[in-house]
């Protein structure tokens, strides 16, 4: 797998594998990075990938000082199931 990464002229995150790029798009709302849809391809389905993606956003926010919000079904889930995640959420 490749580097994390922020693609900001897209306003998302990518991270390849070699059955395709995962990515979680996001919007900045007041001061709060939303996570709005997070999306894995369809080959690469329930090998991890989209959770390794949600770890690395965690890690950057941590690292740039930025809260999350969750605003899909899977980043609720993944925060929910991270409570260690409690000092990046929004």
């Amino acid at each position: 797998m490749s580097a994390f990464r922020d693609n900001a002229a897209a306003h998302r995150y990518e991270q390849d594998a070699p059955e395709g790029m995962s990515f979680a798009d996001y919007r900045d709302v007041a001061g709060v990075r939303a996570i709005m849809h997070v999306e894995t391809p369809a080959a690469a389905r329930g090998l991890g990938y989209a959770s390794k993606l949600m770890g690395e956003i965690v890690a950057e926010a941590r690292r740039e000082g930025r809260k999350l919000r969750a605003s899909c079904a899977f980043a609720a889930a993944y925060l929910k199931r991270h409570p260690d995640t409690a000092d990046v959420q929004a």
